[in-house]
């Protein structure tokens, strides 16, 4: 049985093994930033995530070989993400939170994804834009500098900009 695993494949073990590496690497970049600011899914989560979704998509392409279907297995991550997800996301009283840890999360997942597929410029493109949309699209520092250029921002207010 082992025997016909082995050749029904067309993997490499190299190259599953970078696939993979890849997913480590790039899960990291997300959990580091999602760590520096402390919140609660930060390195390890991230990591496991993409690593999870990348070993799935592996299975699935190396058991399937070239006429596989990958997007089966990726439908798939993409529901148990969504429960992992939820899961972060914490209603208290009328605040929400955790909602942008759950689409990291979820961000992850897709990013482990890609490297599962030997996509590795395009898992890298979209870290880089996870990273940066978690660290400049927050809304309330946008806002801090939207009223400052309207005028409406107190002079104190100004040194909590930095």
């Amino acid at each position: 049985m082992l025997y016909c695993i082995q050749n029904r494949h067309n993997m490499i073990l190299t190259d599953f093994a970078l696939r993979l590496a890849a997913s480590v690497v790039a899960g990291g970049l997300v959990g580091l930033e999602r760590q520096h600011n402390n919140k609660s899914a930060g390195l390890r989560t991230n990591t496991l995530v993409s690593m999870g979704a990348c070993i799935y998509v592996l299975i699935n392409v190396t058991l399937t070989g070239v006429g596989g279907d990958p997007t089966r297995i990726i439908g798939q991550i993409v529901t148990g993400i969504g429960f992992l997800g939820a899961g972060v996301i914490l209603h208290h009283g009328g605040n929400i939170h955790g909602l942008t840890t759950a689409a990291t999360i979820w961000c992850s997942a897709a990013i482990g994804s890609l490297t599962g597929l030997g996509l590795y410029w395009e898992a890298l493109i979209c870290s880089i834009v996870v990273i940066i949309v978690n660290t400049t699209f927050k809304a309330d520092k946008f806002l801090k500098k939207l009223e400052k250029k309207e005028g409406n921002l107190p002079l104190d207010s100004e040194e909590e900009l930095d």
